[in-house]
């Protein structure tokens, strides 16, 4: 069953219903807590961060405080890029308790000791950036930012702009190229004029060295997680762990907020006790498998390999889905029947990748539009006699010098799809079945009603990030940086 403590029902709609929901607490009890009375309630809640990996959160705001800088104010930055497919929680969050977002920011803030929170989000997400800019003056309004200041910076369409260390990249002017640096060793800096700022012999994409390990650092660390992480650290502060503590497992405490979309009969966002199974959260967000289909795997987005529906019963935690071989990821499912054609979904999962890969590791991009290019015509029946091996090939390859989790993304799904459905794969290789499209891969662009309506754009965007009838042959990372020299191809 659905529960309602980061999605609250109905959604809060003013600042004074916010207040009367007891929206200020957690301000009030962070700054009697303190900075460290506040990591040690994080830490003792067993919060895994939200976005991704389930990283412990009391663990990242701590090493943001201990590398802290005696020259500058740390920064925290919340992460609301949400461009991965099939997920729309922290917009859904966004439009039912947005003052929260900005509350569970705040009290960061007064954790690692930052002076300013930026909210990053996509500007094409023109509703949420309304709702979360009038939060943000209400709030300040009513004084609650006692010196810290909050802006909302909108940022590009580009999947890697999640991505932490991208994200950080672009709010410094420069395009989302993922850093070497974690965020905790170097956070957000002046925008930087690239001209000048190149001599550093850094491996960076920023061109600028690692920040020092102690309190001289160049550039002061940022604490950077997604919405859904920062709306429970506030409820852990105002309510206390114990509070916490009282839904999910011993291991993974808590709730967490799944998308539900694919072969169901509706989309759906909604909120589950940690531990609820993958079925219970499909049947009820998704309604059940379309009339006469049958559900045959659930995908986590494109960051995990496929749950087959053997695994349905799987707990929704991180070290059950872990256990089975895939992963939590961001909550979102993107639901396959059996009239699925799994090579198609896999090449569409491929292309988007390949397409989205920026190009600053040789392999990751490389190899990843070979494998894109081979499962294309793999689905659509026609493969060339190498095919196979050529995949089999570059999904070892791939991940070479990967900087970020996008290469390894395109191993493990794609190898899951095709170790799972080999079958399928051969009869395609044989030419046994008709010939399909790579699936439609995007991210949502909107759910209204129980109906998603993918991002239009993705079907045309270019392997180097252009929409442009043809693609110029240069990949991101050299297109955009006049600095770098062109990877060999």
């Amino acid at each position: 069953m659905t529960v309602a403590r980061v999605i609250p029902s109905p959604p809060i709609d003013s600042f004074a219903s916010y207040v009367a929901a007891g929206g200020g607490n957690a301000l009030a009890r962070a700054r009697d807590l303190g900075a460290d009375g506040i990591l040690d309630e994080i830490a003792r809640s067993g919060l895994g961060g939200r976005g991704g990996a389930g990283f412990p959160a009391g663990r990242k705001w701590a090493a943001v405080a201990r590398n802290h800088s005696d020259l500058e104010p740390s920064t925290v930055v919340v992460n609301a890029a949400e461009g991965e497919p099939g997920s729309f929680k922290d917009r859904a969050i966004i439009r039912a308790n947005p003052h929260a977002v900005v509350e569970g920011a705040l009290v960061a803030a007064l954790a690692v000791g930052a002076d300013q929170v930026i909210i990053a989000t996509r500007r094409t997400f023109t509703d949420e950036i309304e709702i979360l800019q009038r939060a943000v003056k209400e709030i300040e309004a009513a004084s609650w930012l006692d010196g810290v200041t909050v802006r909302v910076f909108e940022g590009p369409e580009e999947y890697l702009f999640g991505e932490e260390t991208a994200l950080l990249e672009v709010i410094d002017g420069r395009a989302p190229f993922p850093r070497i640096t974690p965020p905790y060793r170097r956070g957000v800096d002046e925008i930087v004029d690239r001209a000048t700022d190149v001599d550093s012999g850094s491996s960076s994409a920023s061109h600028v060295e690692l920040a020092g390990a102690t309190g001289d650092a160049v550039a002061p660390p940022a604490l950077a997680s997604n919405v859904e992480t920062f709306v429970h650290a506030a409820l852990i502060v105002a309510n206390g762990v114990e509070w916490w503590r009282a839904v999910g497992t011993d291991d993974s405490p808590g709730t967490v907020v799944c998308t539900v979309s694919g072969a169901t009969q509706r989309a759906g966002v909604g909120e589950f006790p940690m531990g609820t199974p993958l079925r219970d959260v499909l049947e009820e967000l998704g309604g059940g498998p379309l009339d006469g289909r049958a559900w045959v795997a659930a995908a986590p987005g494109v960051s995990s390999p496929l749950v087959l529906a053997d695994d349905f019963d799987t707990p929704l935690t991180h070290e059950a889905m872990l256990a089975i071989g895939s992963g939590l990821g961001t909550g979102g499912f993107i639901v396959l029947d059996d009239e699925a054609d799994l090579i198609g979904f896999a090449a569409g999962v491929a292309r988007f990748l390949a397409v989205e890969s920026c190009g600053q590791c040789a392999a990751c991009k490389r190899d990843g539009l070979d494998i894109s290019d081979a499962l294309g015509r793999l689905a659509a029946s026609g493969p060339l006699p190498d095919d196979l091996d050529l995949l089999r090939e570059r999904l070892t390859t791939v991940t070479d010098g990967a900087r970020c989790n996008l290469a390894t993304q395109q191993q493990v799904v794609t190898e899951s799809i095709l170790l799972q459905f080999g079958d399928s794969a051969q009869a395609h290789a044989a030419q046994e079945v008709p010939g399909v499209s790579p699936a439609p891969i995007a991210a949502i662009a909107t759910l209204v009603e129980g109906r998603v309506a993918l991002e239009a754009e993705q079907a045309d965007k270019q392997p180097d990030w252009t929409h442009d009838p043809i693609d110029s042959g240069q990949w991101p990372a050299d297109r955009l940086d006049d600095h770098r020299e062109p990877q060999e191809r």
